[in-house]
């Protein structure tokens, strides 16, 4: 159960450090709607599922035999994430003043689609899940143990950006984000072109 609780408080503090699942869920938020936000929340999770997974069954010690493996992960994420922030930076040269979700996510479908993406590509999941997440398991786990810990994580994801999607999702927020979109869009398409240029130099980002 202490094992349990430890797992709990160190994926929510993980959640709640800023990266670009957040920037995700608040934009689709703020300049889509909450309900396409969610569809976003859920693909999101479904990535954290994947990650969750292949950390139960022993992503770590795949990583640690295949460094190459390591390295096309990461490249692969880096290349999704500045792709993402350059469509960022194009929505704000050109005037738009939209988001980006409006432009790569115009559907339910596509957001979930994007959602799932931008989790599979972030560099902290595969830090986290590859070696802090694997470690706090521990090969002893028995496999209802496993399947309780996934669910949590999952589960405790679909709850924080929810909350992430209902807070961005209100009315005031939504028109302050209008009011300042073009500005908000430029520093989150730096951010996401920072985040995949510090991956493809082999950077943790913090």
């Amino acid at each position: 159960m202490g094992s349990l609780l430890t797992i709990a408080v160190v994926h929510l503090l993980a959640l709640a450090s800023p990266g670009p699942d957040f920037l995700f869920v608040s934009q689709t938020a703020a300049a889509r709607s909450r309900a396409q936000a969610m569809a976003g929340v859920c693909g999101i999770a479904l990535g954290v599922a994947v990650w969750a997974a292949l950390a139960l069954l022993g992503l770590h010690l795949v990583m640690a035999r295949l460094g190459w493996l390591q390295k096309a992960i990461a490249t692969a994420g880096a290349a999704y994430l500045i792709w993402l922030g350059v469509q960022l930076l194009r929505s704000t040269w050109r005037g738009s003043g939209r988001a980006a979700p409006a432009r790569v996510a115009p559907d339910a479908w596509h957001s979930l689609r994007s959602g799932l993406l931008t989790n599979l590509s972030n560099p902290k999941a595969l830090v986290y899940f590859g070696s802090v997440f694997s470690v706090l398991v521990g090969p002893a786990a028995s496999a209802g143990t496993r399947w309780l810990i996934g669910g949590l994580v999952v589960g405790e994801t679909l709850a924080w950006f929810a909350l992430v999607a209902a807070c961005f999702g209100l009315p005031a927020v939504r028109r302050g984000y209008l009011r300042m979109a073009r500005a908000i869009d430029a520093l989150a398409g730096a951010v996401f072109v920072l985040f995949g240029l510090r991956l493809l130099l082999g950077e943790r980002p913090v």
